[in-house]
């Protein structure tokens, strides 16, 4: 990656035309190809850019940004104030925090949190619609289907209601209820696994982490 910081001006030629006048800005030649120019402000959206493929090309303080369908980014460059080149590598991607896979597993480890008395049979137990986050056993020995979401709404009710459907024609495994446990659940979403039969629970992230206890709080 290439930062280049300078006094310039820019002009897009293209589908249309725009112009940005002289003032101190931030070039960001990227590795991929991609050239945008960002002011200090609006976070991370540039002022103008050029996606790749595309391809740069220095004639003295003109700089010339093109593309396959002839747009052009024109940067005339007054005066450069920083020029550093950076080797950033592969990047590995983000990794978010508090995903179903994490739930999924934090609650599996902790199941005793749906209730007393209660086991787990399975993670991701497979049936012909698709696997079952976590197959329980309540403490009066009932099979219980837990759906876990990090937001719930009235799709995972729903992906919900067709496994306890399902799992219940087996004479093995009726009767069979359902929990959908997630973060955050809908209202609307709340009403129908109510009237669905289903129960609700609501998942505290933290505190299956062990990093926050409820019982330790002042408030």
């Amino acid at each position: 990656m290439r930062l280049v910081v300078a006094r310039c001006s820019v002009d897009y030629v293209g589908r249309l035309t725009a112009h940005l006048p002289m003032a101190n800005r931030l070039l960001l030649i990227k590795a991929d190809g991609s050239v945008s120019i960002h002011a200090d402000d609006r976070a991370y959206k540039p002022l103008n850019w050029m996606s790749p493929p595309c391809r740069l090309t220095v004639d003295g303080d003109r700089w010339l940004v093109s593309n396959s369908a002839g747009e052009q980014l024109i940067i005339t460059v007054a005066e450069v104030l920083h020029d550093s080149a950076h080797e950033l590598g592969a990047d590995p991607g983000l990794v978010k925090d508090g995903v179903e896979a994490h739930l999924q597993a934090l609650l599996a480890e902790q199941v005793e949190v749906l209730g007393d008395g209660w086991t787990l049979i399975r993670r991701e137990h497979p049936t012909p619609i698709g696997p079952v986050d976590l197959l329980c056993r309540d403490a009066g020995g009932r099979v219980v289907a837990v759906e876990i979401k990090r937001r719930g709404d009235i799709d995972g009710v729903e992906q919900l209601t067709r496994y306890v459907e399902l799992l219940g024609r087996d004479p093995l495994l009726a009767p069979v209820s359902g929990v959908f446990a997630a973060q955050q659940i809908r209202p609307q979403a709340r009403t129908l696994a109510t009237d669905r039969g289903l129960r609700c629970v609501v998942l505290d992230y933290d505190a299956l982490r062990g990093y926050d206890n409820a019982a330790e709080r002042l408030f």
